[in-house]
């Protein structure tokens, strides 16, 4: 390896207003400012946006020094990858033509220094969600992209955000999300982890986003499953070094998260 390996996550900007977004992606830059001396790939596991959606001649208003330095970064041989995730899988070929960054659309197999990953934004993996699970496909219809495209930019994306507002998860309170986040990471996403584990013995690390509380769960002696956080309240990312992970916070370097041992098997819901 010539240089670490990032992975973060998680940032919705756009909410809950311009202003205090501004505040968050301010905080971004200047950890990508922070990471660019060593960093040799950029691992943006999803959500970057909290609506996001191209239209054939028109770009969302705003995230210009944000875009700005994800170019910059680019251009000077860093690589770097954006995990769709369910708040911005409207991305099309925007980002990938304008700033080469690499899109992924589904979680994928990973090999870095001899370590194997499977990586991904982590919504809708594992058991039930049913209800989520339709609503994605209903968005993923290319139809249905078509006829959202028909929508004039200002009302489309106002009604994005408005989707994305309401939603129960965000007008929970911290405790309550991050109570209903280790809940469902046992019961889905760890289940999703064991189970592509059957097959996939060698799997060294799973990285997921999308389940907003930061959690280094070790599986095994040998496999870690590393929940990202997020850049709402924990400013928190993952980082490999060519031998370990570690999870950080970006506003307390001296916090690292440790494994936390789980019982296996995990109850399903």
């Amino acid at each position: 390896m010539k240089g670490n390996i990032y992975f973060i996550s998680d940032f919705h900007f756009g909410i809950p207003n311009r202003e205090r977004s501004k505040v968050r992606e301010d905080l971004f830059i200047n950890w990508l400012e922070s990471v660019k001396k060593d960093a040799a790939e950029i691992y943006l596991m999803g959500d970057l946006f909290d609506f996001w959606f191209e239209y054939k001649t028109v770009v969302p208003r705003g995230y210009i020094r944000l875009l700005g330095k994800l170019a910059s970064l680019s251009d000077q041989g860093i690589r770097i990858h954006l995990f769709r995730g369910n708040h911005d899988m409207w991305a099309f070929d925007y980002l990938e033509k304008e700033m080469n960054i690499t899109l992924h659309r589904a979680p994928e197999f990973h090999i870095f220094n001899g370590k194997t990953f499977y990586i991904g934004h982590g919504d809708g993996l594992g058991p039930g969600d049913y209800g989520y699970k339709f609503i994605k496909r209903v968005f993923q219809c290319r139809f249905n992209q078509w006829l959202f495209r028909w929508l004039h930019p200002d009302w489309g994306i106002r009604l994005g955000l408005y989707w994305s507002r309401k939603s129960r998860y965000a007008n929970q309170s911290k405790n309550n999300r991050e109570q209903l986040d280790r809940k469902l990471i046992r019961s889905r996403l760890t289940v999703h982890s064991l189970e592509i584990l059957k097959s996939h013995p060698g799997i060294d690390y799973f990285i997921y986003g999308h389940w907003h509380t930061p959690w280094d769960i070790q599986l095994t002696d040998t496999c870690h499953q590393i929940s990202l956080g997020d850049w709402l309240t924990h400013f928190t990312y993952a980082v490999f070094d060519g031998t370990d992970v570690k999870l950080m916070n970006f506003t307390d370097p001296k916090e690292i998260y440790l494994p936390q041992k789980m019982e296996i098997p995990v109850s399903k819901e």
